[in-house]
């Protein structure tokens, strides 16, 4: 059973930066495809970024250049680097865990506010 468990959330000013993570807890963590995707207040949730366990990255247009995802396989834990963020960048910020679109797990999220 994955069990994945999200931090680094919180309230950080416009133009600041943020580090969240995503722990794994199961086994192969290495063939999974890790995602962060986020959710607004009355907005659907959209994939913000995803690492393949080869490490082929994606990235939506919302947050490219400002954003970096990486993966510690021998850590099992995923990051996701935040810089310049904006005011729109506020959301409940979940990491997914996908195995060849068989299996699919989702953490609890995380809160993320850009505000002054």
């Amino acid at each position: 059973q994955v069990q994945l468990v999200e931090s680094g959330g919180g309230l950080v000013q416009p133009g600041g930066s943020l580090r969240l993570s995503c722990a794994f807890s199961g086994n192969s963590f290495s063939a999974y495809t890790m995602g962060w995707y986020r959710q607004a207040p009355g907005k659907q949730r959209e994939l913000v970024a995803r690492i393949t366990g080869g490490g082929n990255t994606y990235y939506s247009d919302s947050v490219r250049g400002r954003c970096t995802i990486s993966r510690d396989n021998a850590k099992k834990t995923v990051y996701l680097q935040m810089n310049s963020l904006k005011p729109e960048d506020t959301a409940v910020y979940s990491c997914n865990a996908d195995f060849r679109a068989i299996s699919s797990y989702w953490g609890q999220g995380t809160q993320v506010t850009v505000s002054s």
